[in-house]
């Protein structure tokens, strides 16, 4: 069975079981600060699973587009993808626990065809917290798992969080059999041996954990699953990776033909970074020195070092891209549309990154120069480590190199400070995600209403060109990206703040409607307009001046605000601008 099949299977399933399928978010977040990017299905529903009324009712379904950036430097092994497809279906406060299980098993057994006895469940084991999840083992048992195919684990397991604080509650796992001997007496799903493979994650989110760690009832109780498309593709063909599946294999047999020196794990990375570069970009990332931008910087750089251990000339590159879009337009049909823009930007990193390998050659014969000078043999981890992180020197480049020249090199002590700087970048990952959409207090509810003040009002001063291209709000200030080619004049800063203050100062109402996206655009409301929006929307309008598609929340008035200053105007990328700006009491 094809990934698409499977895809349009789940969705008209959870379709004919009373789920509205509402369209895949951008993979880069809407005021969402604890992400880079869309990293899980439920991420842009956080606002409706703490009680805001989504518009498409209580039951959603959709197919989501992620990516999570912690295992980059394991691609090239025979399972881990930095982009992926989740598959889920969410209950806003309607059914939970047995209708989520037994529809879950229907699924699974009926429409996918697998077979009961490759199914094992695991449930919470219960803590000081929240009690034994026995009602979930119940619920498998009644569909038609045995008992001794239930397993119980702790918080580790079965316990779901997103960060320190937000919603959470107890999670049921599914685990597909591949029928590889046990490892043990006691292997189990929790055995990592390879002889279980989870596929379905069922969240049952009634509590909220907060800063100081005490749980609360949620307003409701939600059900959040996520299916990975990839794995199920996988498992259901028989096949040993997910780029044995119909969605790499094109692109890595054609790797395999040009390559000079076959590297398996060389082709697989190509074809996963080139397929996360290429969604990236679709949803209007570009290469950048910070944040997201460095992400995809690192995947294409990371592409183009594997093409080169591959031997294979860089001037393919516009031929790969082609192939994949051919590969996977089925799936997004959207590609075919950015194909020549997803070129030139992959292209002209590529560029800039053969530059930046030369910069670092002349920087090595430095190198090596002092250290003839100094009467030593070996090049030390620290100097292979700054020619990696400052100049994008790949280590195995500078071992060639060095080898040539008679010289050894430490890569103990810079595998090392490796491991240290991947670490410290872990850990400002996961930084990131505390708080987040999660943290709605009445301070980023303040910042998300007076993004809407701000648009219009960029809008007024420089044209109608000046759209958002994204926005990321925290307790401590707002950051609003939007469309304009060119530094913005101090004068042009303080019209647009003039005018923003003088809509706080009017104390406009703030006004909430549920209308179809033509009603939407008809009546005049702002929003991007594309296959993002379901069939029905929130606009929120404030009084005479602003009117936009948006999921919410706001304030009531815009009195609420405080003063606006806008502290900083930069670009962000090309074509690009950016405003960090605060409210004051």
């Amino acid at each position: 069975m094809k990934a698409i099949e499977i895809r349009n299977k789940y969705l008209n399933f959870f379709k004919n079981h009373g789920h509205k399928v509402i369209p895949s978010s951008r993979l880069i977040p809407e005021n969402d600060p604890s992400v880079l990017f869309t990293t899980a299905g439920m991420q842009p529903l956080v606002p409706y699973l703490l009680g805001e009324k989504h518009p498409e009712g209580k039951r959603l379904t959709d197919y989501q587009k992620c990516l999570r950036t912690n295992d980059i430097d394991e691609v090239g092994d025979n399972r881990h993808l930095t982009y992926f497809e989740m598959l889920g279906n969410w209950s806003l406060g309607d059914y939970f626990k047995e209708e989520s299980i037994a529809m879950s098993f229907e699924f699974l057994t009926k429409e996918l065809g697998i077979p009961v006895e490759k199914l094992s469940v695991t449930c919470f084991a219960g803590d000081e917290d929240a009690p034994k999840d026995t009602t979930a083992a119940e619920c498998w048992k009644k569909a038609g798992i045995p008992e001794e195919r239930i397993y119980f684990y702790g918080k580790d397991d079965n316990w779901w969080i997103a960060g320190e604080e937000g919603p959470c509650g107890t999670d049921t796992e599914i685990f597909y059999d591949t029928g590889k001997p046990a490892c043990s007496d006691n292997c189990g799903p929790a055995c990592d041996c390879g002889k279980y493979v989870e596929i379905w994650n069922n969240v049952f989110l009634e509590y909220y954990k907060t800063k100081e760690g005490t749980y609360t009832q949620l307003k409701q109780r939600n059900v959040d699953t996520g299916l990975g498309l990839e794995r199920m593709t996988m498992l259901l063909q028989g096949k040993q990776t997910p780029f044995d599946t119909e969605l790499f294999a094109p692109v890595m047999e054609q790797l395999k033909k040009l390559a000079k020196e076959d590297r398996i794990e060389s082709r697989r990375i190509v074809a996963e970074h080139m397929r996360a570069s290429m969604m990236i970009i679709l949803d209007g990332g570009r290469p950048s020195n910070i944040d997201r931008g460095y992400v995809l910087r690192k995947l294409i750089r990371r592409m183009a070092r594997h093409l080169n251990k591959l031997q294979i000339d860089l001037s393919e590159l516009s031929n790969l891209i082609e192939l994949n879009v051919q590969t996977l337009k089925e799936m997004y049909p959207e590609l075919e549309e950015c194909k020549e823009t997803i070129k030139q930007v992959i292209i002209e990193e590529k560029d800039k990154f053969m530059k930046t390998l030369a910069h670092g050659e002349k920087e090595f014969e430095k190198q090596i120069a002092k250290a003839k000078q100094e009467n030593k043999n070996v090049i030390d981890g620290q100097t292979i480590f700054k020619l990696y992180e400052t100049y994008g020197f790949p280590p195995e480049i500078t071992a060639d190199l060095a080898e040539e020249q008679g010289f050894k090199i430490d890569l103990s002590e810079f595998e090392n400070l490796f491991k240290e700087h991947q670490q410290k970048s872990r850990m400002g990952s996961e930084q990131k995600f505390k708080g987040g959409l999660a943290e709605q207090n009445e301070k980023t509810i303040a910042y998300h209403t007076a993004t809407h003040l701000l648009h219009k009002a960029l809008q007024i001063v420089l044209g109608e060109h000046a759209k958002q291209s994204g926005s990321n709000i925290t307790v401590e200030r707002l950051r609003f990206d939007f469309s304009h080619p060119e530094k913005m004049t101090k004068e042009q800063l303080k019209q647009v703040e003039d005018i923003v203050n003088e809509q706080i100062a009017r104390d406009l109402t703030v006004t909430c409607e549920e209308m179809t996206l033509e009603e939407a655009k008809d009546s005049g409301a702002m929003g991007l307009f594309e296959n993002k929006y379901g069939e029905k929307v929130k606009v929120y309008t404030i009084g005479d001046f602003s009117k936009e598609i948006c999921g919410g929340p706001h304030v009531t008035h815009t009195g609420e605000l405080g003063h606006f200053r806008i502290k900083k105007e930069e670009s962000s990328s090309a074509g690009v601008r950016r405003i960090k700006a605060v409210l004051e009491e």
